[in-house]
């Protein structure tokens, strides 16, 4: 069920509705809240809902087993066993050809005939984030940052939360559970502010992200019969393709849940006007940036063993970072690269320099601060062709076409009006920097005539490029 689908426009008013009838029973809403997730998840496959519920069921009890052992040695058995169990589905199903396909090429350079036997296995959707969702609480509980959850309805509702079940953000049992547990009240402030950031998370899933989707494609597809231009128009797209349609399904997300009075965490921090790599991975995909900081660089020594283990633990969780994000070596070389793109703020200590937003006192960046954000912007774009290319192959034919002389011509599509849109949307953007969400303040205008037709124009634009409903990037991982 995708947020963009008539079947979730019908879905969610009705949960809303049923949801805060049943306000003055807390069980019950959960038990809801529950039931209304499974069905969720069922509609995208009914078969993989069985293992959504077989993850859930291991970590709950593994999580009271961690709690209830008696030693330190039972405790770490027990974590072990449900980290094993977990990455062992979350390979097979993700990585299992992968890697039986690389070891069959392996063999075959060394002068092997070779006949692997691989298996089509289809990608369960979310697997990824609602493993991390176990995972991180395992973790938490055998860390006793959290006290193990007796309440299998309450446990459940933490992981399958419908909103950010299939695409995050991935949530911290210390973070979401005590809401789950806590009595909730309707607040008209929070559903009206709910649908404001889902306005504006459809806005830039069907007219930014899916418009941009359509030339991307294209552009991808045959870029080796089109000009270096073209390429550049169709990597900077894909930028503003795949932040419209992340970020968009992550305010959707967001708007869902605090309608319902839950307060998730904020995935990202407007990434693009970044000023460097390492202000932009705190800005982008944050609850994945902050959970392999947490769960992978820190217990890796993080940053307390001297520049080179910096470097080394840089490294790591880039690389696994980019395999996270498919089974696919473009993806890793993604990893790679940005990991390069950071080391000379790890190397000089730069990394912690840009905490403040761009132009914070001010209406426009400065100078400095216009060319950093432009930087950033082109080493993030140019590591995107590699994310986005099918092969590394074919991100290096892209790359090497892309800057060849022909980048000097025209390009070979007509785009700009719809430059035209991205650029009225990066001044919104820039605008609402420093709130949550882009118009999320919107309610200053006095002027109800003003504030209502900005409303309706952004409600027309969406219904007039209502179109295919095209799925979101980040359901294939």
């Amino acid at each position: 069920m995708l947020f963009n689908s008539l079947n979730f426009a019908i879905f969610f008013p009705i949960v809303f509705i049923l949801y805060w009838f049943l306000n003055k029973n807390l069980k019950l809403q959960n038990i809801l809240l529950a039931i209304a997730s499974f069905y969720f998840y069922a509609c995208w496959d009914w078969r993989f809902l069985f293992l959504l519920m077989f993850s859930i069921a291991l970590d709950f009890f593994s999580g009271i087993r961690i709690e209830n052992s008696k030693t330190k040695r039972a405790a770490t058995i027990w974590l072990t066993i449900s980290i094993a169990i977990n990455l062992g589905f979350l390979g097979f199903f993700k990585y299992y050809n992968f890697f039986i396909d690389n070891f069959a090429e392996l063999l075959k350079g060394l002068g092997f005939t070779v006949n692997m036997w691989t298996l089509k296995v289809i990608l369960p959707v979310g697997i990824s984030f609602y493993t991390f969702h176990g995972l991180s609480y395992v973790i938490d509980v055998y860390k006793k940052r959290i006290k193990a959850e007796r309440n299998f309805i309450d446990y459940s509702l933490f992981v399958s939360f419908f909103p950010l079940l299939v695409a995050g953000p991935i949530e911290r049992a210390t973070h979401l559970l005590p809401q789950i547990k806590k009595e909730r009240q309707f607040s008209y402030e929070n559903a009206v502010s709910g649908l404001r950031q889902i306005l504006w998370g459809l806005l830039k899933k069907i007219v930014i992200a899916d418009q941009c989707a359509i030339y991307v494609n294209e552009i991808f597809a045959l870029h080796y019969g089109l000009n270096g231009s073209t390429l550049l128009v169709g990597a900077i797209l894909f930028s503003f393709q795949i932040y419209g349609d992340f970020s968009g399904y992550s305010d959707i997300a967001l708007g869902t849940a605090r309608m319902m009075g839950f307060d998730l965490l904020k995935n990202f921090n407007y990434p693009y006007f970044s000023r460097d790599i390492a202000e932009f991975w705190r800005r982008w995909h944050i609850s994945l940036s902050s959970w392999f900081r947490d769960y992978l660089y820190i217990p890796l020594g993080g940053s307390k063993g001297g520049l080179w283990m910096k470097i080394r633990n840089t490294f790591i969780i880039f690389l696994v970072s980019g395999l996270w994000h498919g089974a696919n070596w473009t993806f890793i070389v993604w990893g790679g690269l940005n990991a390069l793109f950071i080391m000379p703020s790890i190397i000089f200590k730069t990394n912690r320099n840009n905490l403040d937003i761009a132009g914070e006192n001010s209406l426009l960046p400065n100078l400095n601060e216009f060319f950093k954000i432009l930087i950033t912007f082109g080493l993030t774009t140019f590591a995107w062709i590699f994310f986005r290319s099918d092969s590394v192959i074919d991100a290096l034919k892209f790359i090497r076409r892309m800057f060849s002389r022909s980048l000097f011509y025209y390009p070979q599509k007509d785009v700009l009006w719809l430059f035209s849109i991205i650029i009225i949307f990066i001044m919104i953007e820039w605008i609402g920097r420093r709130s949550s969400y882009a118009i999320e303040s919107i309610n200053i205008i006095n002027n109800r005539f003003i504030r209502w037709a900005f409303y309706y124009v952004i409600a027309a634009m969406i219904i007039y490029f209502s179109g295919e409903k095209l799925s979101f990037i980040y359901f294939q991982f």
